[in-house]
């Protein structure tokens, strides 16, 4: 362990966290970087810093990454439609690449050789982590401390915290019995009774979102524009991907949308029960399928959800960094140069409609040709005979030869 010098840990501010961080230093006996990162959790970060600075932490770092985390991230994953096991949006693991991204920077700057996170050994997140930790840095130390440390229960945490003079906030009243993980694309909800998947979420778990029950007699239109595939207006005005974003969450919980309960599969191997709000990510996801549908060559488009569950999968697994969805991503990528032009949506009450949609430059929809209506010759009908007769040749084959026996 004595070649362990400094140590860029990614630090909350919580209980675990601060545990982890006198933990290290006892452990290794090294110097300890703390990295906090606003992804736009809706929380205050600089308490974090004054509790690093009370547990004798030199170098803090606390960034702002929302307006990163969405153009470079949750965009470029939106282009692919990308949906986890048919429901789950992916926004616990879309953020940890950036993350580890961000600490393998810092360690580069100030001369660390470790990382550290805190995340368990029975979920996703530490392989997430640490698969990003070795895709850019590949020589780096990574430290696990629960995969290490006999601490193991929240008795036993608190415990090592009295004893090391880290001080302990009650939890407030009314707290969330649940394990919660936020950003700007989604929160997240694990434990209590979730941990029975027969059980109902309770109705004030939820923060994001009003019932749908609850939510407002009359439905909300708006607009969406987009250019080269991402959402750049909302109702012709233009907006920086977080505030896109965080304005979509605002406009889709107020109207009950993207409440999502479900059990998925963890590249660990165990089932997990989990709840999660999507509200902006929700709508945005069925706007741009929305012009998609007029903007996207058929082929190109079937192709494009050929390998969107792949494509997914590698997110959810980890493997942001990987050489397989960095060329995924190009052939995305080069399909949505094309995605131009605004959807119509309706809101209303728990559900997003499309309900229009346009492209000035980029419509591949001709109402000449599609119309019920005298197309004036633009298409001739009586081809499609040959075209049936084709294409049913290898069925009216395979049907006399099964008449035979």
């Amino acid at each position: 362990m004595s070649d362990v010098k400094k140590v860029v840990l990614a630090y909350s501010g919580g209980l675990d966290t601060s545990v982890i961080l006198e933990w290290l230093k006892d452990t290794y006996g090294c110097e300890v970087v703390t990295f906090t990162a606003d992804l736009g959790q809706g929380e205050e970060l600089e308490p974090a810093r004054a509790k690093a600075q009370a547990l004798g932490v030199k170098e803090i770092y606390i960034e702002d990454l929302r307006e990163e985390f969405v153009r470079d991230f949750v965009f470029p994953m939106f282009r692919a439609n990308a949906i986890y096991e048919g429901e789950y949006l992916l926004g616990t693991s879309i953020a940890r690449p950036l993350i580890a991204k961000r600490q393998v920077e810092i360690a580069r700057e100030t001369g660390a050789n470790a990382v550290s996170h805190g995340a368990t050994g029975k979920g996703n997140d530490q392989v997430r982590f640490e698969l990003g930790y070795y895709g850019l840095e590949p020589g780096i130390k990574v430290i696990a401390p629960w995969r290490e440390w006999d601490l193991l229960s929240r008795e036993k945490l608190l415990a090592y915290a009295e004893k090391r003079g880290i001080p302990i906030e009650g939890k407030k009243q009314g707290g969330s019995p649940y394990s919660m993980d936020a950003n700007l694309l989604h929160i997240s909800y694990e434990g209590g009774i979730l941990e029975d998947p027969w059980a109902e979420a309770e109705e004030d778990m939820w923060r994001w979102s009003v019932s749908p029950e609850q939510a407002p007699d009359k439905p909300t239109y708006i607009e969406l524009s987009f250019e080269g595939g991402d959402c750049v207006a909302i109702d012709g005005e233009r907006m920086s991907p977080a505030t896109i974003l965080a304005t979509l969450n605002q406009l889709g919980g107020a109207n009950g949308i993207g409440r999502l309960d479900i059990v998925e599969n963890r590249y660990v191997g165990m089932k997990s029960r989990g709840c999660y709000e999507t509200p902006g990510g929700t709508i945005l996801l069925k706007a741009h399928r929305g012009i998609e549908s007029i903007t996207l060559d058929r082929e190109a488009a079937h192709l494009k959800d050929e390998l969107m569950p792949r494509y997914a999968k590698l997110i959810y697994n980890g493997y942001w960094f990987s050489p397989e969805r960095e060329a995924m991503q190009a052939l995305i990528d080069q399909t949505q140069q094309v995605v131009n032009g605004v959807v119509r949506l309706k809101l209303y009450k728990g559900a997003v409609s499309v309900v229009g949609r346009k492209s000035e430059t980029n419509s591949l929809f001709d109402d000449r040709i599609a119309t019920f209506e005298d197309d004036a010759g633009a298409y001739d009908q009586k081809d499609a005979e040959g075209f049936i007769k084709l294409n049913a040749l290898r069925l009216k084959i395979g049907a006399r030869l099964r008449s035979k026996k």
